[in-house]
């Protein structure tokens, strides 16, 4: 939900307005899908990385208005997010061949360096975790939302469709969180590394669906937010936290929405698309009520409304429309499902373990779609994200096994043989790939390595923080750091 909007208030007119511009859109996205208007030039990857601004403590620092404004004066890939003390930095999109995932790797590295050089102006570090640990509940106030019209258009209309009723967050893992909370700010708590994949229309909808199916390994291997103000919850507690800091109960659904109950902004999904992804941008103007009807002057070519609507829908596989240079549209796939950090060596492995294994699963000879239900997949995935590298899921054909064995039998060999297939060269497969082998090898993630700190030294989350800021900064991957 990138796209500014010129105000946060609204009357009725303008969510009628709005309504007819978004089924005006709907319907010509539905012409280029049929007429395959979009253009394509091979299978192009890249990522956004959320981050937190902190102290030298590691505790959050809300200064992101004086930050950016250090980023843009060196036009350098950084925007903001919810929160004052979060920001996001962007990749440049890239072909997914030869040397690429070094290439990314070199991209970010340069771009980390130099976002950390600008914070130190102003006493701040940056910081790539999931949840951090530091983060207190009575910091995500609106004082600290970041001045961005849509975010406080966001707030307002959450609160208005919820009635005014303030948010409830219920998480229990190996403790239980029980808190009630008056905006979404708890949502800037949960930080992500979201991979893009832009793909050929007619292999769009097989992947939409592997990357459903691959989301439960992928927060599993992944998983780096076990702690939220003090508790230990979920392996991936971003997962409920993010879920239930936007739930609104205005969302319905019902034989159009293909799902009995209600479904959520932030969701897993109603099911897979059968066809075609346009059934996704179908299922936004059926089952989802605008929430930010904001009016655009953009040409009705670059469907604006659409975007800003789909913008507002947090599907954890999201599909997105772009457009390149000459003003071509482009689909492209948004996974969501993995934590920021811990390294940048370990986003990059996490990258080519879904870059290989959804373009494997993806072209495999029957679609795995057909071979595992999806609420079965729905279920793997929170199994995932509660447990972490200690799930048991249910796998293609119904056979039961646990996610370490998965990943390492059977999602690893499909990575290599993905990333062999779009033949990027050798050595990064061996690399990247040989870094997630040595993580499931020693069972060790983000949530392993932070748990374990704990056990050993207490659950100080000033001290974990601290610790962990600094095997960060050293860039070794995860299973390497020491206690």
């Amino acid at each position: 939900m990138g796209q500014e909007i010129d105000s946060s208030r609204f009357n009725h007119k303008d969510f009628q307005r709005f309504d007819a511009k978004l089924r005006d859109e709907t319907r010509l996205l539905g012409e280029w899908f049929a007429q395959d208007r979009f253009c394509s030039g091979g299978k192009v990857g890249g990522f956004e990385l959320e981050v937190w601004l902190v102290d030298d403590s590691g505790h959050p620092k809300p200064v992101n208005d004086q930050y950016l404004q250090l980023t843009e004066a060196r036009h350098l890939p950084v925007v903001p997010e919810l929160s004052r003390f979060n920001v996001e930095l962007n990749s440049a999109p890239r072909q997914l061949q030869g040397d690429v995932l070094s290439r990314m790797r070199a991209e970010l590295d340069d771009t980390w360096r130099q976002c950390s050089q600008l914070a130190r102006q102003i006493d701040a570090g940056l910081l790539m975790i999931g949840i951090l640990p530091t983060v207190r509940d009575d910091q995500l106030t609106l004082a600290n939302m970041s001045d961005v019209k849509r975010f406080r258009a966001l707030n307002e209309q959450v609160l208005r469709l919820r009635g005014g009723h303030p948010l409830n967050i219920d998480i229990d893992g190996f403790e239980a969180l029980h808190l009630s909370h008056g905006d979404v700010m708890f949502e800037s708590a949960a930080t992500s590394f979201q991979l893009h994949l832009q793909v050929e229309l007619d292999r769009a909808a097989r992947y939409y669906n592997a990357a459903h199916i691959l989301a439960a390994p992928m927060v599993a291997a992944s998983a780096n937010s076990p702690f939220l103000f003090g508790r230990n919850l979920w392996d991936e507690t971003r997962i409920p936290l993010f879920e239930q800091a936007v739930a609104l109960e205005d969302v319905y659904g019902g034989e159009q929405c293909g799902v009995a109950g209600r479904i959520g902004r932030v969701t897993f999904g109603a099911a897979y698309v059968q066809d075609s992804v346009y059934e996704s941008f179908l299922r936004n103007l059926e089952c989802y009520p605008v929430l930010l009807p904001a009016l655009s002057d953009e040409p009705f070519e670059t469907l604006p409304h659409l975007r800003l609507h789909n913008g507002t829908i947090w599907r954890w596989n999201r599909p997105l429309i772009g457009f390149d240079a000459a003003g071509e549209p482009h689909l492209r796939l948004e996974h969501r499902v993995v934590p920021s950090g811990p390294t940048v060596v370990d986003a990059i492995a996490n990258a080519a373990l879904f870059f290989g294994a959804v373009d494997s699963l993806a072209n495999s000879e029957i679609p795995p779609e057909a071979r595992l239900d999806f609420e079965q997949a729905r279920g793997n995935f929170y199994a995932a994200a509660k447990h972490g590298l200690r799930a048991e899921l249910v796998w293609l054909d119904g056979k039961r096994v646990s996610v370490l064995d998965l990943l390492q039998q059977e999602v690893l060999p499909l990575a290599r043989r993905g990333l062999q297939a779009l033949a990027l060269a050798p050595a990064d497969i061996d690399l990247y790939l040989g870094i997630m082998e040595s993580r499931l090898d020693k069972q060790c993630n983000g949530a392993v390595w932070q748990r374990r700190y704990v056990e050993q030294h207490g659950a100080d989350m000033t001290r974990l923080t601290q610790a962990y800021r600094e095997r960060q900064q050293q860039g070794e991957p995860v299973h390497d750091w020491s206690l």
